[in-house]
């Protein structure tokens, strides 16, 4: 008999003779529930193959020459629409100022009455009685302020509104319009009265420059006197109504919103914050004053945020962005779909806030135990909102969980395991029954 190789003992795959084979019921059992195992792990496989995560990156933002849409739901229960006014200024010199395209006023009944409503629309109108079978050849005087350049007729000041626009040209207050004939014939002042008592609902969307700026609520007519952005305060505080800058911010986004698919499929399953209350925190915001004279500050900190879809990239967009080219126009983008791109690519904002309120009248927080906390006297009363551009980006992007070639691995895995293990446990059946049978012998 030849003699055995030192490497015998260590040979892991030991040779059968087919005449030594011996099938038995265990071992059908082991086979039936291996298989049975193997065809759960492989569907577990495939599962995780095919599940999606989100996998976020943190990036310079290179953006340039960018615009950013700024959407928003606020009433203010005991300010009316004619009083207020939405201006946008930022740090390029650009001021949008009495801000009315995207934007829409809705006129609230008082906040005496209980639960405010919606006045119809039909009352939304505020100058009903402007003239409409004016004389063609009438030109209104503007009182010794030059002609607004967008009226209806080139040198004149045909209604009320044009007057006060070429007022704040020239950076008069302009009141209630006392001695001006266009406004008594629009009995603008009667209008005011008519609206003391209201409340007032801002909706809408603005597209700005994407760089720091802000935006502001606030009373009466604005215009620039010097370097300093002023408004017309002669109505707000002339009024004995109690105005004020109460407000709740129902809604407020930079960019567009998430798609509830995005959000319900990618809230609570990866561990990120992905919902819109998370984007948007100034959400459901409610502040209260008593006083004329206050300000209310939101200090916004903006972050630039992608969300890009499986197979986005075969579309040949950009890696850092996502617009299609047909997008990188603002101008030609309507309101509300600019972030929006190819594959249902999205490019929106997350921000954080921090927020400050002062009445300007001055004097310290004693009540709030800080004394030594003084604040300034003088300002504007309104709600101000200043946000400001971080220079990073976050992009969140989709991939699978492994690649086909990882569930290939894992397929192999699973069957080269559970085989392995099930051969084991079936050797291990077969030699307790044997050794049973041998004692039961009584060898």
């Amino acid at each position: 008999m030849p003699s055995k190789s030192r490497f015998t003992r260590l040979d892991a795959f030991t040779k059968t003779v087919e005449d030594a084979r011996v099938r038995t019921t265990s071992g059908g059992i082991v086979t039936l529930t291996s298989l049975i195992v193997i065809v759960f792990l492989i569907a577990s496989e495939w599962a995780d193959y095919r599940r999606i995560v989100v996998l976020p990156e943190l990036v310079v933002d290179k953006g340039r020459s960018e615009k950013m849409e700024i959407h928003m739901n606020v009433t203010f229960p005991r300010m009316p629409c004619e009083l207020l006014t939405l201006d946008v200024m930022d740090v390029s010199g650009e001021v949008q100022a009495g801000v009315m395209h995207g934007i829409t006023k809705v006129r609230l009944s008082p906040a005496a009455d209980g639960v405010q409503r919606a006045i119809e629309s039909s009352h939304l109108e505020l100058h009903q009685d402007e003239a409409r079978n004016m004389d063609p050849e009438y030109c209104g005087q503007c009182y010794g302020a030059p002609a607004p350049p967008d009226a209806k007729k080139a040198g004149c000041c045909n209604t009320c509104a044009e007057v006060r626009e070429a007022y704040a040209s020239a950076s008069w207050a302009f009141g209630r319009g006392e001695g001006v004939e266009q406004c008594q014939r629009e009995h603008y002042a009667e209008h005011l009265d008519e609206q003391r008592r209201e409340g007032c609902r801002i909706e809408g969307g603005i597209r700005v420059n994407k760089v720091v700026g802000n935006f502001h609520f606030a009373p009466g007519k604005s215009f620039s006197n010097g370097q300093m952005h002023v408004h017309d305060l002669e109505n707000y505080f002339g009024s004995e109504e109690p105005f004020t800058f109460s407000h709740e911010i129902h809604h407020l986004r930079f960019g567009p919103q998430l798609d509830d698919a995005v959000v319900k499929r990618f809230g609570g399953r990866t561990g990120m914050a992905w919902t819109n209350h998370h984007l948007s925190p100034l959400d459901g915001t409610s502040q209260t004053t008593t006083e004329k004279p206050y300000n209310y500050m939101y200090f916004i900190k903006v972050v630039s945020t992608a969300y890009l879809p499986l197979g986005w990239e075969s579309s040949g967009g950009n890696a850092w962005s996502g617009f299609d080219p047909a997008h990188d126009v603002p101008e030609l983008v309507e309101l509300g779909k600019y972030g929006r791109g190819a594959q249902g690519s999205v490019e929106t904002h997350q921000y954080s806030v921090t927020s400050h309120k002062r009445s300007l009248a001055g004097g310290n927080d004693a009540a709030e135990g800080h004394k030594e906390r003084l604040h300034a006297r003088g300002g504007i009363p309104g709600v101000f909102l200043s946000y400001d551009i971080s220079p990073m980006k976050v992009i969140n992007r989709e991939k699978r969980s492994k690649s086909f070639s990882g569930f290939l691995v894992g397929v192999c895995a699973v069957v080269g395991g559970t085989l392995t293990v099930a051969a084991a446990i079936d050797r291990a059946l077969y030699a307790g029954g044997e050794r049973i049978k041998k004692l039961g012998k009584g060898e």
